[in-house]
């Protein structure tokens, strides 16, 4: 099976905390590559072209303040079965069910404040990957 990408998000809260090394660390350590890495803070649009598909919900606007609200660190991920590894790797969106020892489960706070983003599907992660990244900028093994 060759190696397939995923793309992540290393949020706010996280990145005021400290926690990036530690997350990136634990991401490497994973068996993940870094093909893409940068360090950037979303304007309210970018933050609202990103998250658009829960414009409608009731939690949008206050995870449009969240997302503005500092640093991010956006980054593409190679490894087999990427998608999947890394959702398992972060944990469950609410770090209170994250299994032990998952991203989530160390470095979040509750399911506003929960460190990371981690594409749920081949065909988002790719979208997301394109969202933050052209094509040169993401470097093939």
């Amino acid at each position: 099976m060759a190696n397939n990408r995923t793309f992540t998000m290393i949020k706010p809260d996280a990145f005021a905390k400290g926690n990036t090394g530690a997350i990136i660390q634990k991401i490497t350590n994973s068996g993940f590559k870094i093909v893409a890495l940068k360090l950037t803070k979303l304007s309210a649009e970018q933050a609202g072209d990103f998250y658009a598909i829960h414009k409608e919900k009731a939690f949008y606007d206050k995870l449009i303040e969240f997302m503005t609200s500092g640093p991010i660190i956006a980054a593409v991920l190679e490894k087999k079965n990427a998608v999947d590894d890394f959702r398992a790797l972060i944990g469950s969106t609410n770090p209170e069910e994250a299994a032990e020892g998952t991203i989530r489960n160390l470095f979040a706070t509750n399911v506003t404040f929960n460190a990371i983003h981690g594409s749920d599907s081949d065909e988002n992660a790719a979208i997301e990957s394109a969202f933050h990244f052209k094509d040169d900028e993401i470097i093939a093994y």
